[in-house]
């Protein structure tokens, strides 16, 4: 392979910043060969081996190590990250790597979300700042830096509260918690979360914040914006695990919204994107829909594509494909063509009661139907499974198409029932054992 005299290859044309793995599938068909340079945490690519799993997928040039999540100081990421000579467009493949893309975007001259969008987008109580300039509703907030802190707020609230990270993501350390619950407890289980094999092991700057209690259905919105104008739109619902740990386990693509909504969630969309400043890129907005005249309340917003597979429920749904929209935005382009969806798609997660896995069956049954699209088993005999806290915690999941939502939904149901998971169920397992897809006997 020639290199240029940077030492890029001289077919490098993208550069994501952070192993997207759930995103490479699809960059493998956008992309020529080779086109593509990954930047990533050295030691997230020696615990995640990706220089080995890179190989697998002909889009990848190369991976490059860089502080990328440095993200109060993005100086080193610049001066260790050389621009390829061809080099079109710079896209975030995981939340870790917001920061740095906007930050080599604007230093190449490219199209991107913006440094200081980047920003807001990865700190919470940023984003909850602007948010309140702008009047995008919320709910009511605080910075917790303690304990105290957190009873502090929850004891002016006469209830609940929710205690949260400011910059992590996977419903990591996220806490529903009650009014009496152990706050010195929850307060060490959220400063104590961690994703060892996505973060890099020196110490990382980290906040928290807590928040009022909102009740009501959930969506997501996604969104494709280019220059601060929104050319492709869709809503999610999802479901949510009950109990303390709010983690999500179920989407359907396209959300059925109630007469009004659809207007609502548009107008506090738009007010976010203005008050964010973002300006190119996807943007993904969940919102808690609060009281009986559904009025969206925002949640938190990402600057990147989704996880849990949601860009492929909205390409089953919509047509097209959303990383295809992504490149051409952040190639500098507005032609994102109008796709509404004609079909409906979802995904449920599968979970199983704490204890030893003993064996998984029934997948090879939950895949024969016609319009079950993916059944992947995320544990395997031998492991040991907990009570689910965060995404990276879930036992694995089914993606269906069908022709409405309760098409769709009995499809789930079905193939869920087939999945059973053989648990020795551990002795001192918490009562908070919920499994709502998938069997365990």
């Amino acid at each position: 392979m020639s290199r240029c005299h940077d030492g890029a290859p001289e077919t490098v044309t993208h550069v994501m910043a952070g192993f997207g793995a759930a995103l490479l599938p699809d960059l493998d068909r956008c992309l020529p060969p080779r086109s593509l340079l990954v930047v990533e945490e050295p030691d997230v690519v020696a615990a995640r081996d990706l220089g080995r799993r890179a190989t697998a997928h002909p889009c990848v040039a190369g991976v490059l190590t860089a502080p990328i999540h440095e993200e109060d100081d993005l100086s080193a990421v610049l001066a260790a990250v050389p621009r390829p000579r061809n080099v079109r467009a710079v896209l975030p493949g995981v939340e870790y790597g917001v920061s740095a893309a906007a930050a080599l975007a604007d230093h190449w001259g490219l199209p991107g979300a913006g440094v200081t969008a980047a920003r807001v987008l990865r700190d919470k109580a940023l984003l909850r700042e602007a948010g309140e300039r702008a009047g995008v509703p919320q709910p009511r907030w605080r910075r917790a830096t303690c304990a105290a802190d957190v009873r502090s707020f929850r004891d002016q609230e006469g209830h609940g509260c929710v205690l949260k990270p400011a910059n992590r993501q996977g419903s990591l350390g996220v806490q529903l918690l009650d009014a009496t619950d152990d706050l010195d407890e929850a307060w060490r289980h959220t400063v104590e979360a961690d994703e060892p094999r996505l973060r890099a092991r020196r110490p990382l700057p980290a906040s928290f914040l807590v928040e009022e209690r909102v009740d009501g259905p959930e969506i997501s919105v996604e969104c494709v914006v280019f220059e601060g104008q929104v050319l492709f739109r869709n809503v999610t619902a999802k479901n949510v695990r009950p109990g303390r740990h709010p983690v999500e386990m179920g989407h359907h693509v396209p959300a059925i919204l109630p007469p009004g909504v659809s207007e609502r969630v548009t107008s506090a969309m738009e007010r976010l994107v203005a008050a964010t400043g973002f300006r190119t890129g996807f943007l993904h907005a969940e919102w808690i829909l609060r009281g009986s005249g559904r009025q969206p309340v925002l949640v938190e917003c990402a600057g990147r594509v989704p996880g849990d597979c949601i860009h492929e429920l909205i390409d089953l749904a919509h047509g097209g494909s959303l990383l295809a929209d992504l490149l051409t935005v952040l190639s500098g382009s507005a032609n994102v063509p109008h796709r509404e969806p004609h079909r409906h798609a979802a995904i449920r997660f599968l979970n199983c009661p704490p204890g030893k896995v003993l064996s998984v069956r029934g997948t090879q049954e939950a895949e024969e139907p016609a319009d079950v699209v993916k059944v992947h088993i995320a544990t395997a005999p031998g492991k040991e499974t907990g009570i689910v806290s965060n995404s990276h915690e879930r036992a694995g999941y089914v993606v269906v198409t069908g022709r409405d939502r309760a098409d769709t939904t009995a499809l789930l149901d079905a193939v869920s029932a087939r999945i059973r998971f053989d648990v020795r169920p551990r002795q001192d397992a918490p009562k908070d054992g919920w499994c709502e897809a998938g069997r365990a006997t």
